[in-house]
């Protein structure tokens, strides 16, 4: 079903572009259709912004449901951001006293990048706590993305991530552990997912914490985990959002992390992303940046349009696929009056009739 243009932001005209379904909305208002209200905390640098918009606006808009769907981004004050970042957010984006005031179906919170390691001593979090608890008693559920994850573990759960040796990053093969949860209906019993974290929440911690783990990967960890009533909060450690080019993205900024000084080490490839015949490209990309540096001449320019082409999205479909699964929840749970999270005769303890 459509995504609904309720505003003039660029990444509707953008999924247009791409072949996604997006009406305007005085169309929207003359049509009979059920609207389904999803907020986006949109937490991300200036650099991601636009793109993680539009990442979870097309897994939503993707969704199969009879409904329109209206998405409401709004970030946090306290959240740096450059002049650009800011012009978009003021031109764009809700305030979380409108949020408030017009209330959710649904919200999804991205990740964030912070500094240091402490969660707790992040700018933002104070203010990301007040929105996870009013949306705990507001909005029928919630969808916590890698940091998010993270924060709500920690705050609500008393479970506190934990850093990793190393950066993982890369595609992962995930198992299903609970093939009769709605969340995972239909979805395949194996299906890949990218991460990219420093830090990490084990599983051992989610089930001290009573959650229930859907899917899990022996090298990337657990992924997808749901609230002790089975649906208030689903947690992604993951990035199942993430574009074919994510990765390659974020390759690109280690190489220039490198090539600024910024650390000693070049960048090692994410594991499962990239076929032998990139590699191999990659390689001698190195070997002439290196040589660049050393010599003091121009650096060469990373040979995307070789790369680009051959790179695969192993993960998108079963992303969609559980996306669907947790709109489908939502639109039969939610009131039509959005300010009141479940109908009559559902039990807010367990909404989806687990137990």
């Amino acid at each position: 079903m459509p995504l609904v243009a309720n505003t003039d932001l660029p990444s509707f005209d953008r999924l247009r572009e791409e072949g996604e379904t997006v009406i305007p909305r005085e169309n929207a208002i003359h049509q009979d259709i059920r609207e389904l209200h999803i907020g986006l905390l949109n937490m991300m640098p200036d650099k991601a912004l636009e793109a993680t918009e539009r990442q979870f606006f097309r897994l939503v808009g993707e969704s199969n449901q009879i409904a329109q769907f209206y998405m409401h981004p709004f970030t946090l004050e306290e959240l740096e951001r450059g002049s650009e970042g800011k012009a978009h957010v003021e031109q764009y984006y809700m305030s979380f006293d409108q949020i408030k005031e017009e209330g959710l179906d649904a919200l999804i919170i991205t990740g964030a990048n912070v500094i240091g390691t402490e969660l707790s001593e992040q700018p933002f979090w104070e203010p990301l706590i007040e929105i996870i608890d009013w949306a705990y008693a507001n909005v029928t559920s919630t969808l916590c993305s890698c940091l998010a994850t993270h924060a709500v573990l920690q705050f609500r759960y008393g479970q506190k991530r934990r850093p990793l040796p190393g950066k993982r990053w890369g595609v992962y093969s995930h198992r299903v552990m609970d093939q009769h949860h709605p969340l995972v209906s239909g979805v395949n019993t194996r299906f890949d997912v990218p991460h990219s974290r420093f830090n990490d929440i084990s599983r051992r911690q989610f089930e001290a914490a009573r959650l229930k783990i859907l899917a899990e990967s022996e090298e990337g960890g657990s992924h997808l985990a749901v609230s002790e009533d089975g649906f208030r909060i689903v947690f992604f450690q993951g990035h199942p959002e993430y574009d074919s080019i994510s990765l390659l993205k974020e390759y690109k900024r280690e190489v220039g992390r490198y090539v600024n000084g910024e650390t000693n080490e070049y960048s090692p490839f994410p594991e499962n992303y990239f076929c032998l015949r990139i590699q191999a490209i990659l390689e001698e990309y190195q070997d002439r940046i290196v040589t660049a540096l050393q010599r003091g001449d121009a650096l060469p320019e990373l040979p995307e349009g070789h790369i680009i082409p051959c790179l695969d999205n192993t993960w998108h479909d079963t992303a969609e696929a559980v996306i669907n699964n947790w709109i489908g929840k939502v639109y039969q749970l939610t009131h039509l009056d959005r300010r009141t999270p479940f109908r009559e005769g559902i039990n807010p303890e367990d909404p989806l009739g687990l137990s």
